[in-house]
């Protein structure tokens, strides 16, 4: 028999490692190529794992609720051929890890660079990082190197030397690593709910975007009378023939997506050394399936029209809601806007979509008394609400993007708007 590994893909952009919450096959089973074998959970989706070959399970190595790397091992599966493959294969891989542990590389490179499950690891057991020595590639500290040393007792205490300047300076660089916070204690009546699957995906991805990136915020006012009027005008025949709502969401995005055509700035992602700025406009939007959120992707939303939009915000929306969301769904996203006045919120500050350089809230419609013409008038308002990456944005930037959303905004009515 000729035995194959199959290893954990790349579920998306940004994604260095998965959780698999279950595994769809047991050792013994039949299976095809692409047939799904696993369920894998990641800080983007929740996706099921293709086989990469036809053939038997021969062993599950990685459990449910391990956390495994991107590239890393998750089963063997017999394709036929000798045996001996997996043994020999084995052997490499226990030679290279001893090899690595006993003469760490030298290339350094990406010792800093710590995934969400090593965070989470340091922060709960109190573990200074910076004294780990990490197997990964180009030394990165892995979920092992962190587990190994739990296991061991040994937790390494932080250095009582003196730092010098440029220690400090580096150190500084770094988020801060909170000591693991006492558990709180339960009462008599009280509910515990264990957090796994998206909702912890959804901690751990919020922890490391307020960790690493610094937070600004800014709100402007949006008087959105005609476009409110034009929309309530059309939305009953376009429901009749397009077969799903115009919503006012379908507005704003469009709105977003041409400013950002002309602010590309915000449609950045910071790489510690360069900033990456984006050619594609793809609009992330945040879609709630019970008590799991979801961000998927309006790939391209800069070249779609607001009836285009609408129906891709119809289809992600059912797709979540009947868990049919695919990797493809999920990645790529380059900005986010979220629509948090379907919740009745007037204000609200959000959190950037890791790795995003900002995400905009569309706060609820509502008529208040404004001043026009001299006189008050009862007027449609909307709030938007902007938190930006103070290390790629700042200040007058986002306030000429928020200008111009608003001014697109304002000027959407019966004789602008064509939304085919």
């Amino acid at each position: 028999m000729a035995i194959e590994k199959i290893k954990m893909p790349q579920l998306g952009e940004s994604v260095t490692e998965g959780t698999v919450s279950s595994w769809l096959v047991q050792v013994g089973d039949e299976v095809n190529k692409y047939d799904p074998i696993a369920e894998v959970l990641t800080d983007k989706v929740n996706a099921e794992v293709p086989s990469s070959y036809s053939g038997t399970i021969k062993e599950l190595v990685a459990k449910e609720g391990d956390t495994i790397e991107v590239g890393e091992l998750m089963c063997y599966i017999d394709t036929g051929g000798e045996a001996e493959a997996v043994e020999e294969e084995r052997q490499l891989v226990s030679e290279k890890t001893e090899q690595e542990e006993a003469k760490p590389a030298t290339d350094q490179s990406m010792k800093k660079r710590y995934s969400p499950a090593v965070l989470r690891l340091a922060q709960e057991h109190d573990i200074n990082l910076e004294q780990v020595t990490g197997t990964g590639k180009s030394g990165r500290i892995t979920r092992k190197d962190v587990e190994k040393i739990i296991a061991s007792g040994k937790i390494p205490a932080p250095s009582k030397e003196q730092p010098d300047s440029k220690a400090e300076e580096q150190v500084s660089q770094q988020p801060a690593k909170p000591s693991a916070a006492p558990k709180p204690d339960t009462y008599p009546g009280d509910v515990e709910i264990p957090v796994t699957g998206v909702r912890k995906a959804i901690a751990q991805n919020m922890v490391r975007s307020t960790q690493e990136i610094p937070h600004a915020w800014m709100t402007v006012e949006v008087d959105v009378t005609d476009l409110v009027t034009y929309r309530n005008a059309i939305k009953d025949d376009f429901k009749a023939k397009e077969g799903y709502g115009l919503t006012f969401f379908a507005f704003f995005v469009k709105a977003v997506a041409q400013a950002l055509k002309e602010f590309p700035q915000l449609n950045s992602t910071w790489a510690e050394d360069k900033i990456i700025q984006r050619k594609d406009v793809n609009i992330s939007i945040a879609v709630a399936k019970e008590q799991e959120l979801f961000v998927p992707v309006i790939h391209h939303a800069d070249d779609k029209s607001i009836k285009g939009i609408a129906k891709q915000i119809h289809e992600l929306a059912v797709k979540a809601r009947t868990g049919k969301l695919t990797a493809d769904d999920m990645k790529g996203g380059t900005f986010t806007v979220n629509n948090t006045g379907s919740f009745g919120s007037i204000h609200s500050m959000g959190v950037i979509n890791y790795p995003q350089a900002a995400i905009l809230q569309v706060e609820s419609i509502v008529k208040r008394p404004m001043i026009v013409n001299n006189m008050f008038a009862a007027r449609d308002m909307v709030n938007l609400s902007l938190s930006l990456d103070h290390r790629i944005l700042d200040g007058l930037i986002c306030g000429q993007f928020l200008a111009r959303v608003k001014a697109i905004l304002e000027q959407m009515n019966a004789q602008t708007v064509n939304v085919y």
